[in-house]
This record gives structure tokens, sequence and C-alpha cells, in this order.
């Protein structure tokens, strides 16, 4: 009798043994499944960049090709470098080229990038833009595997880099993060570069306050005829823009901010780069 009671704990225990080797197997699976899948994601990205680099290369390669071709026409011609017709093949060419180059640059998203330690990461390049005139360049080094994961940058500290690529989903849209980021980094660049013409260009007005974001700058704008002195507060909230989402004007004149001319202006400045909205208010008289 006393037999019985024992094989049924034993019989207990071998089942509790049982159900947990089951659990451990359960987890040791969902643990390599979750690894494969960050894997395949992290080789999907690499196919990605890889036939980005594969068509950058037939692009130039066609464009090298474009490039022979045109120098053997213009040597069989033989026509006087000087001559009308032989300016407007010159300028052709040297069109269907930049329209190259730039269709290359754009299949990898208008980055340049950089295979980094024996292909196992890449180091992506960011450049920004004002009007025109190339600025400042970021880079981030990103490792591919096991998932991506940024290692090194030299992004501003003020620039919400790991809030973007949650946002982004940098894991499934690399892309996309790209371009947000390249999004802030321009805006950011703007706002800094009209802050620094506005100095260089208008040394009667005085740059009241600023910060390093560059996204509140208050001005302090002198007005003809002996009028009272304007503050004029520019505030970026929107910090993917480089205009100002609101303009304040402050005056012991209470009526002059609230003047049609000034309300012209107020919106002037929500729409111009601040230095060329101040060399229009000069020229309109409104501010010396």
């Amino acid at each position: 009798m006393e037999g019985a009671p024992t094989k049924g704990v034993l019989s207990q225990l071998n089942l509790l043994e049982a159900q947990a080797r089951n659990r451990k197997v359960r987890l040791q699976q969902q643990s390599l499944v979750k690894q494969l899948e960050a894997k395949a994601q992290a080789l999907t990205t690499e196919r990605d960049l890889l036939k980005a680099e594969i068509r950058t290369v037939e692009t130039l390669q066609r464009l090298m090709m474009s490039m022979d071709r045109q120098r053997t026409h213009e040597e069989e011609e033989e026509m006087d470098e000087d001559s009308e017709d032989s300016q407007l093949l010159q300028l052709m060419a040297r069109h269907t080229q930049l329209t190259d180059l730039v269709h290359a640059h754009h299949l990898i998203g208008g980055y340049d990038v950089i295979k980094t330690r024996q292909g196992k990461g890449v180091c992506v390049s960011v450049a920004t833009a004002f009007e025109g005139v190339y600025l400042d360049t970021y880079n981030l080094e990103i490792d591919l595997k096991p998932r991506l994961r940024i290692t090194r940058h030299n992004i501003p500290p003020f620039i919400p880099l790991n809030n973007l690529a949650e946002q982004s989903n940098m894991q499934t849209n690399i892309r996309a993060f790209l371009d947000t980021l390249s999004c802030h980094l321009n805006a950011f660049a703007g706002r800094k570069q009209q802050l620094k013409l506005v100095k260089e260009q208008h040394k009667s007005i005085e740059v009241m306050e600023s910060n390093v974001l560059c996204s509140l700058l208050v001005l302090m704008l002198t007005v003809p005829r002996g009028k009272p002195a304007l503050l004029c507060t520019l505030d970026y909230t929107d910090h993917t823009r480089c205009f100002p989402t609101r303009v304040h004007f402050e005056c012991e004149d209470k009526e002059l901010p609230d003047s049609p001319e000034w309300k012209k202006n107020c919106t002037l400045l929500t729409e111009t780069p601040v230095h060329k909205a101040l060399i229009t208010m000069k020229k309109m008289g409104h501010i010396v």
C-alpha cells in the first residue's frame, strides 16, 4: 500500500520535469526564431544597399560610355571649339553627365554609404545645404548584424536621434529614418545659416537672443523717423522647417505692430529667409 503513493509522487515529478523540458525547448525555439528574424532583416538591409551600389556603378559606367561617345563624336565632327554648335553640344553633354550623376546619387537615397568592418557595418554621410550652399556633413556608423544599431555619430546632441530612429522604425525602413534625420539636420543648418547671415549683413540689427538649436531668435529692430525700437521674436517650433511658425512684434508704440505695414512684415518673415526679409523691410523703409 505504501508503494502506490510513492509511484504517484514519482509520476507527478516526471510529469513536471517533462513540462519543464518542454518549456525550455519552446523558449529556445522562440529565441532562435527571433535571432533568425533579426539576421534576415540585417541581410535584407545589406541586400538593398548592395543593389543600390550595383545600380550606381551601372549608371556611372553608362555615364563614362556616354562621355567616350561624345568625345569620339566631337573628334569626327572636328568642329571649331568657339563655334555656336560646338558650345551647344558641350552644354548638352554636360547636362547629360550631371543628370546621370544626380540619378546615381538618388539611387542610394541621396546619401553617401561606405562599408565598414568587412561589410559588418556601414558609414552613412548626410550632407546639409541652404540656398544652394553646402554646409556641414554629418556621419553615422551603423552595425547591420544582428540588428541595425547606431554605434558612432557626430549628430548634434539636441537632435533627438534615438527618438527619430524609433518613430521611423529604423529596423524595417532605414531610408525613412535617414530622410527624417536629414530633414531635421537641414532645417537646423538653414536656421543656423540665416542667423549667421543676419549678423554679417545687418550690422544695425542687434541679435538679443538665440539658442543652440536656432529655434528661437530675438532681434532688436530700429524703426525710422524717431519711432521707438521694436523687438521681433521668431519662434521655430517646427524643427523640420527653417522658417518660423510664429512671429511676434513688441514695441512701446502699441499700435505699430498692428499696423498694415507690420502685419505684412509678419507674413514676410514666415515665408522668406530672415536675412532676405530684413533687406526687403529696409527697402520699404520700415527699418533702418
